[in-house]
Parts: structure tokens; sequence; C-alpha cells
């Protein structure tokens, strides 16, 4: 068995690859979501059923969107802490630093005020007071 150690070159280049994979798959995926929510909400408009009609499944892939939404977020929060490595080990690359003007904040008051912004908030917040 030959024990090989991986090159720091090959290792950003790989994780570099990997995260932007990552971010991609998420853009797909709330792409898809929105899509998906088009086609249910012009299903029950065009084919004239209640106009409350499947409102839960909507409401759930409202919540399944808003959770990628999170996913993208820490997701941005893990590039940028990849960024501080390449920084501190001095092998940076390329990549962008995600910073706040991308809509990122650790506060929890900013978080707690964009979550009130949130259709299911509102439904959400007794779960969270109970746990």
């Amino acid at each position: 068995m030959t024990n090989t150690t991986m090159t720091t070159h090959v290792a950003q280049v790989r994780i570099t690859r990997d995260l932007h994979n990552a971010e991609k798959a998420l853009d797909e995926a709330l792409l898809r979501q929105a899509q998906l929510l088009s086609t249910m909400v012009h299903a029950r408009r065009e084919t004239g059923v209640a106009p409350y009609t499947g409102q839960d499944a909507l409401m759930r892939l409202v919540r399944s969107q808003a959770t990628l939404l999170n996913a993208g977020g820490e997701l941005a929060r893990v590039h940028g802490r990849l960024t501080d490595i390449g920084v501190e080990t001095g092998t940076f690359g390329t990549d962008p630093k995600p910073t706040p003007a991308f809509g990122l904040s650790d506060s929890a008051e900013e978080a707690a005020e964009l979550a009130s912004l949130l259709p299911f908030a509102a439904v959400s917040a007794p779960d969270s007071a109970a746990a």
C-alpha cells in the first residue's frame, strides 16, 4: 500500500472545484424549485380548482426554498473561511471572498429580522419557542 501525501496545490484545486460545484448545485436546486412553484400555481389557476387547493404543498415548497437559501449562506461562509485559510497559509487563490454585501450576516438581531420577513416565520415561531 502506497502512502502518498497530497500537495497543497492539489488540495486547493480539488477544494475549489468541489466548492464551486456545490455552489452551482444549490443554485440549480433553487431554479428547479422556483420552476416547480411556478408550475404548481399555473396548474392550480389554469385547471380551475379552488384557489386554496394545494396551499399546504406550496407552503412546504417555499420552506424548502428558504432552507436552500440558508444552506447557500452557510456555504458562502465556508467559502469565506476557506479564503481566509488560503491567506493564512499563503496559498490564496483568485476566488473573491463572500462579504456582507452578498447578504451574509452573523448578527442575531439581523438574522431574526430577516427570518421575520419569511412567509412561514409566524408558523415556525411556536416550534422554536418550544425547543
